[in-house]
């Protein structure tokens, strides 16, 4: 079975950052498109980043687009969000996601695996 773990999370102060990694096992990790998603209490799960299969195509949530950096590493079967300049509104659970189809989505529902979330807070 597909497996995903994040990790990197931790706390930070305004404008510090944090590097998070989901390491992929159980699957062909070239054949997922794979995402960032995060979540904070009481609210809905909400997309940040995607990246395709190559690693040719990128998108950002508006939220975080020039602060935040999507990349991966096929080699290893690893994601990574590199996350700069971090603001208190980016706490959350941060996940990773992989999707196997052959269209990238930025919605949650398009996804087929799911990481246990890592926490990221970031006191003002």
């Amino acid at each position: 079975q597909v497996q995903l773990v994040e990790t990197g999370g931790g706390l930070v102060q305004a404008g510090g950052s944090l590097r998070l990694s989901c390491a992929v096992s159980g699957g062909t990790f070239s054949d997922y498109a794979m995402g960032w998603f995060r979540q904070a209490p009481g609210k809905e799960r909400e997309f940040v980043a995607l990246i395709s299969r190559s690693g040719g195509y990128t998108y950002y949530a508006a939220s975080v687009k020039g602060r935040f950096t999507i990349s991966r590493d096929n080699a290893n079967d690893t994601a990574y969000l590199q996350m700069n300049t971090l603001k208190p509104e980016d706490t959350a659970v941060y996940l990773c996601a992989a999707d196997q189809s052959s269209t990238v989505s930025a919605y949650p529902r398009a996804y087929d695996y799911w990481g246990q979330g890592t926490q990221v807070t970031v006191s003002s």
